[in-house]
């Protein structure tokens, strides 16, 4: 029989930890891209629900006043302009589909009625699962992710849970988390057998290349429009988006304004 001390006395021992806490460091990182993941797609969806109606209003407005620019004008480059916009939109929606996602069979939602009428708009949704959300997907990762298995079968197995994970976490389900932690306690345990020099080398090597690849991952995520606004603004996303939306209605008002002008000088023949 062997005591701890023989154990760690073994020529593979170190190797052993270092592959023990590479394994632990690699899905630490895994956890915290995925979250970041999650969060960069929820506040993508919501913004772009909240916000593209803005935008679009933006961009027709834009080809608007060039057409109206080149009106007045009779310049070859307003017109060759304000054909360039024009054709950069999309073809003018109908009022079905200008109020798709803002209306519903029972009417405008809140938030379109309280854009139209000038009130305040309600805080969107929290976009990012709870914190009870994170503490249930971060235990169930450390304990079932794919990359404790040494066995093939066995990775099979916990890629597979891990992916019904993932997708309950992406929605915010707690229930279904918890429901899926019970399953996981009942579920098989596996036992890791002695590994061979050899294999540990090989095994560190591929933890090493998936964190690699991993950090290319993150740097997309951290670098995309999405990523940048998130970091402006880790704690409160929904406040950003509620800001951005208001920066929005201003240029709209400015837009709308100098249209009005434009169109207006054109009709009674004044402006310089």
């Amino acid at each position: 029989m062997t005591t701890p001390e023989d154990d760690a006395t073994r020529p593979e021992a170190p190797l052993e930890r270092a592959v023990r806490a590479a394994e632990q460091a690699l899905i630490e990182y895994e956890i915290a891209l995925e979250t970041f993941r999650v969060e960069v797609e929820n506040f993508s969806r919501l913004h772009e629900r909240k916000l593209g109606p803005l935008y679009g209003r933006l961009e027709e407005l834009d080809a608007r006043i060039l057409e109206a620019r080149a009106a007045r004008s009779g310049d070859p480059d307003d017109r060759r302009r304000a054909e360039e916009a024009r054709a950069r939109l999309a073809p003018i929606p109908g009022v079905e589909e200008l109020l798709h996602g803002w209306m519903d069979d029972s009417g405008l939602f809140p938030e379109a009625v309280a854009m139209l009428t000038e009130q305040a708009v309600r805080p969107p949704q929290r976009v990012r699962p709870s914190d009870e959300a994170r503490k249930l997907y971060r235990d169930l990762a450390r304990k079932a992710h794919p990359d404790l298995a040494q066995e093939e079968a066995e990775r099979s197995r916990r890629e597979e849970f891990l992916t019904r994970v993932n997708a309950a976490y992406a929605r915010g389900d707690e229930a279904e988390l918890r429901e899926l932690a019970q399953e996981w306690a009942a579920g098989p345990e596996l036992k890791r057998g002695p590994s061979r020099a050899e294999e540990l080398y090989a095994r560190l090597e591929w933890l090493a290349q998936r964190k690699e690849m991993l950090s290319l991952l993150a740097k997309e995520l951290e670098d995309s429009a999405i990523g940048h606004m998130l970091q402006l603004s880790p704690d409160d996303p929904d406040r950003l988006l509620e800001e951005i939306g208001q920066g929005l209605l201003a240029q709209v008002t400015e837009r709308e304004t100098e249209l009005a002008a434009l169109l207006g000088q054109g009709k009674d023949g004044s402006g310089g």
